[in-house]
């Protein structure tokens, strides 16, 4: 058994910008990853609205990634039913929206940590408290245990951290999602525009990363029963090729001449808004972040800038205090006070968003009120400041 101060459980986007927050204030930590290698070709990219930006400039990567993506100015809802359009400018936005390749964000943050921060082929299965000090003694599968005075748990959807703090489990929206990278290599025609396209029940979003690249997603309800199929990525290019094919020409050449590695079939996960305002987010020196404390639907696009402030706020608040047992208990509850709300407020919209695209007549009315009541501005999600760390 060896002894760690702080650790992170997750190498994913929030846990590694936690450590690099917490490194920025002059705290060190060790992320315990459960893969053998750094998980930067998963996810294909993620999309980055203003409040995301806010926090990756605390966190002195925002330059090296703007390079890596160009500045999105609109964007278009395109309805291919009955080609109804609307369009959003971006340029009104206090801040910027771009999308970058999950692999350049990743990248970026491990680069940016001191060396041998994240050790590899880590995978947690349980925490228990020390019956003598309280402090979490965390135990891997390969039968290793360290007893460590701070866990933050970046451990993703199926959290163990979070099974630890009896978090109520996940839910799953009924609808599947479909995602993919295309280069084109002579360029695109598709200019600085996020698009949205709906026909029916489908939704079908492209978003430009570069002048060549380009991230899309499809999503459609009634995910298919035999799961199993969907780690073989040229059935995902196939079945993908198949809904599109009554689609406009550019977006089946889109399917078809997709980066086959980049395809990844996932279902829809979300922790529910209500569950959200009464969870308890913390025991003792044990707190989750991230997907493991607000995983929602993509709808808003806000899952991984939320993420980032997280890291941001969470560093913040650790740095105003020492690393006994009481001073950290105190900066997680404070913590997990400011992030309650904006996180409940986020994954409400996008839960409503969500229930809107597969519910009856009757329940729509209801999701359109709801939204309209709670969300008089949709776009104020954007304009939120995870402050200075």
């Amino acid at each position: 058994m060896c002894d760690e101060e702080v650790v992170i459980i997750g190498a994913g986007i929030c846990g590694l910008a936690t450590a690099l927050a917490l490194h920025r204030k002059g705290i060190k930590s060790i992320i315990m990853e459960r893969s053998e290698s750094l998980r930067n070709n998963t996810g294909a990219a993620i999309g980055i609205r203003p409040n995301g930006w806010r926090a990756l400039d605390q966190l002195g990567v925002a330059d090296i990634l703007r390079h890596t993506a160009i500045l999105l100015q609109r964007e278009r809802v395109v309805s291919l039913d009955g080609g109804r359009q609307q369009e959003i400018s971006l340029n009104h936005c206090v801040g910027e929206t771009r999308c970058l390749r999950r692999k350049d964000l990743i990248d970026t943050l491990y680069a940016a940590l001191p060396p041998a921060t994240v050790k590899f082929g880590c995978q947690l299965e349980s925490i228990k408290l020390d019956p003598q000090t309280n402090n979490p003694i965390l135990r891997f599968i390969d039968g290793t245990s360290i007893i460590t005075k701070v866990v933050i748990g970046c451990d993703g959807g199926k959290s163990i951290v979070a099974d630890f703090l009896n978090l109520k489990p996940i839910k799953m929206f009924p609808r599947y999602a479909i995602r993919g990278l295309t280069n084109y290599p002579h360029g695109h025609p598709f200019g600085h525009e996020f698009t949205r396209f709906r026909k029916d029940d489908m939704l079908l979003g492209r978003i430009p990363i570069d002048n060549n690249l380009i991230y899309w997603f499809f999503s459609q309800p009634n995910i298919p029963k035999d799961e199993g199929i969907w780690k073989n990525n040229e059935v995902i290019r196939q079945y993908t090729i198949e809904w599109l094919s009554n689609c406009p020409q550019e977006i089946q050449e889109m399917a078809k001449n997709a980066d086959i590695n980049s395809l990844s079939f996932t279902d829809l996960r979300y922790r529910a808004p209500w569950d959200l305002l009464i969870g308890n987010f913390s025991r003792g020196t044990v707190t989750v972040a991230g997907d493991a404390m607000h995983i929602m639907g993509p709808f808003l696009g806000q899952g991984g800038s939320a993420a980032l402030e997280d890291a941001v706020v969470l560093a913040r608040n650790m740095a105003t205090t020492g690393l006994n047992h009481r001073e950290i208990g105190v900066a997680f509850n404070e913590f997990v006070r400011e992030r309650r709300m904006r996180v409940v407020r986020l994954s409400l919209q996008a839960y409503l968003i969500g229930m809107l695209l597969d519910s009856s007549r009757l329940k729509k009315t209801l999701w359109i009120i709801l939204l309209k009541l709670l969300f008089p501005n949709q776009e104020s999600h954007m304009d939120y400041d995870c402050g200075g760390l």
